[in-house]
């Protein structure tokens, strides 16, 4: 390790006969603790003549210093190449003047420091400015026939304005004591080593992880993939879903009757209870005494009659019983009339409110009746625990049915009319739900198949954890894949079943992480594309 300074000026009175004053350069080898093994000798250029008296030195140890000092310009001038090399290759550059010498500063000035300004476009290079002696005329005449005069002393002002001319670091060395050289000079010198030699640490750092990074092999510069075709998702249907299941009366099983017994309006409880506490009373699903709410119970009591019979009668084992629909007489005739319209805004997914006081209105018009059956809607979709206000109701309508309580209904045998076995493991589910969301299941549960009077229905060629994501979506209207081999799994599924919309949202799932995921990831899938090729075959 090596730290180079380049030395210029003269910082002896060139006026004084019986000057003998050492050289500020060689005052501070010569006192400074840190010093060891001093070579002096005077450099020569390529012409053979002396330019600069060079010093090498060891300096922390086992750092090499080399100085070189150059104290007359004309000396400097006489190898312009050579001189020029050194600046170059300086580390710090020490600019010295006597503060009685005038003659010298202006040399300094007009081309030492062109020169010094010149290199340092090209380099960030410390500059120290030493400013030396004591100035013996005072301050200068500043009349117009003394500012001629070289002999008259440089000014602090001066020194300041030449050291922010080239950025450098101002020093005024009264003496050349111990304390100036070695405290003042010497300390704020040994700085700009100490911060020379961290930099070029740094920079060898720097050079050796590129030279090693040069001998690494490269990975190949491959260009960016296309980006995949966005596709669109499907909208969702699931509201009209349920409300066509009502139109069409398919696996009804509550009928609805006047006291008279004149009509029938049919629905699905599995539906019902999804909306209403008052249905889950009424229907079995909760007790009594777990209702914490006795208004819901009165009005249950009030407004309907269940009437009773044997829920589980005799049938072989593997076929479903021929249970006709739970009877449930309306004992209010006024209500009664309203109850399609009641049925079609439950099916709708309980949030199309104005469009049910349009059509009660419509109906009954009368205004006191319109307000008492709507006053019942509210208490039939009242929450346990809760006011019965139309703010409260006008935040029930804003919840979608799959939002609400369809989701506690999933792979629960509450209510369940179908049992589906698959590896070795049952799930239930409900038939209302299948047909209404699913074409496939409709026909399956509604044609001349074995599984229309099979309770336990046997599925193949899926996994569990497949098929119950799929139930969950046709329950929830949601999916989220762990995973690309899950969402391919699922995307599987929905094609055996024809469900558009889960295809499409596994599609999108798919191609999204494709386009994120790394290929060492990518490869760990074991996802081969001939396989995917002959499976779409």
């Amino acid at each position: 390790r090596s730290v180079n300074i380049v030395a210029f000026g003269n910082e002896g009175d060139g006026f004084s006969e019986d000057n003998q004053q050492p050289s500020l350069i060689w005052s501070y080898l010569r006192r400074s603790a840190l010093i060891s093994q001093i070579d002096s000798s005077l450099s020569a250029s390529h012409l053979g003549k002396p330019v600069f008296a060079e010093y090498q030195v060891c300096i922390f140890g086992n750092v090499r210093l080399v100085v070189h000092d150059c104290p007359v310009w004309d000396i400097f001038d006489s190898d312009w190449y050579t001189s020029c090399r050194l600046i170059g290759g300086a580390d710090i550059i020490v600019i010295k003047y006597s503060v009685n010498d005038k003659t010298s500063f202006q040399e300094l000035k007009e081309n030492y420091v062109p020169m010094v300004k010149k290199a340092l476009n090209y380099c960030s290079v410390p500059v120290i400015i030493s400013a030396i002696g004591a100035r013996k005329n005072g301050m200068p005449c500043t009349c117009p026939l003394c500012t001629s005069d070289r002999r008259s002393c440089v000014t602090t002002s001066e020194g300041v304005q030449l050291a922010k001319e080239i950025g450098a670091t101002y020093l005024e060395l009264h003496t050349l004591s111990d304390f100036y050289i070695q405290k003042y000079f010497g300390g704020v010198l040994e700085y700009f080593m100490i911060q020379s030699l961290n930099q070029k640490s740094s920079e060898k750092m720097k050079k050796r992880k590129n030279m090693q990074k040069c001998h690494r092999v490269q990975p190949p510069q491959l260009e960016q993939p296309e980006k995949m075709p966005i596709l669109k998702g499907e909208a969702s249907h699931y509201n009209a879903d349920l409300h066509n299941l009502l139109c069409c009366c398919q696996c009804a099983d509550v009928a609805f009757y006047p006291e008279d017994l004149s009509t029938v309006v049919e629905a699905h409880k599995i539906i019902l209870c999804s909306v209403s506490h008052l249905f889950m009373l009424l229907f079995g699903v909760k007790s009594p005494s777990n209702s914490h709410d006795a208004s819901i119970m009165q009005l249950a009591q009030s407004l309907f009659a269940v009437e009773l019979g044997d829920p589980f009668p005799s049938s072989p084992h593997g076929v479903p019983p021929c249970v006709p629909p739970v009877r449930v007489v309306v004992k209010d005739s006024v209500f009664y009339s309203c109850l399609p319209d009641v049925l079609h805004f439950i099916y709708s997914g309980a949030f199309q409110w104005e469009r049910l006081e349009e059509d009660i209105k419509k109906k009954l018009k009368d205004p006191d009746k319109t307000e008492y059956v709507l006053e019942k809607v509210k208490c039939i979709l009242k929450t346990p625990g809760k006011l019965n206000s139309v703010k409260d109701c006008k935040s029930h309508q804003i919840k979608q049915l799959y939002n609400t309580s369809l989701r506690l209904f999933f792979n629960t045998p509450v209510l369940a009319d179908v049992i589906f076995k698959i590896q070795g493991t049952t799930v239930p589910a409900h038939r209302a739900v299948l047909v209404a969301r699913c074409e496939v299941m409709a026909a399956m549960f509604n044609g001349n198949y074995l599984e229309a009077n099979s309770i336990l229905v046997p599925v193949y060629g899926v996994s569990k954890d497949t098929f119950l994501s799929f139930l969950e979506y046709l329950y929830t209207d949601s999916c989220c894949p762990a995973s690309i081999l899950q969402a391919m799994s699922l995307l599987m599924c929905a094609e055996m079943y024809q469900v558009i919309r889960l295809q499409h949202i596994c599609e999108l799932y798919i191609m999204t992480q494709l386009q994120s995921m790394p290929s060492r990831e990518l490869a760990s899938t074991s996802i081969s594309i001939v396989s995917l090729l002959k499976k779409a075959k």
